[in-house]
């Protein structure tokens, strides 16, 4: 496990930079951590050091968004999920293998997660932007 702190969003995107230098298309990103926490901020900076010229935002009502870049990703927010019907519902499993998926909420899917996935935990830190990361699942 890796632990990083950030003290603020410019921090945490070039954090998100690092971690897009190790990607090779085809990996499962999944963020645990409260309202706040930078998830969509990391996600916005990972399709950008990409390449992906596509408006990030949180897919709270859509669940899954899309962006394009060097890579497929596709940006799921599985805050209103509760049930495996529900799981079925997004196409989550349709999309496995077909580029990189970022998850946020994904406390709720966990048991679905597929092996070798990238768990990032994220947690408040000291200061009102800091933020300490838990990465597991790539070497930093």
């Amino acid at each position: 496990m890796t632990v990083t702190k950030t003290k603020n969003p410019e921090e945490t995107a070039a954090l998100a930079y690092r971690i897009a230098d190790l990607l090779d298309g085809n990996e499962v990103i999944a963020f645990f951590g409260g309202l706040g926490m930078g998830k969509t901020t990391f996600t916005r900076s990972l399709a950008e050091a990409l390449g992906s010229k596509d408006d990030v935002s949180s897919p709270t009502f859509a669940i899954v968004n899309e962006y394009h870049g060097k890579y497929n990703i596709y940006h799921f927010d599985m805050y209103r999920i509760t049930s495996w019907e529900d799981l079925y519902s997004t196409g989550f499993f349709d999309y496995l293998d077909t580029g990189i998926l970022v998850i946020e909420w994904s406390e709720n899917i966990e048991n679905a997660l597929p092996d070798g996935f990238i768990r990032v935990e994220i947690k408040p830190g000291d200061g009102e932007t800091e933020r300490i990361f838990e990465i597991e699942g790539i070497d930093l």
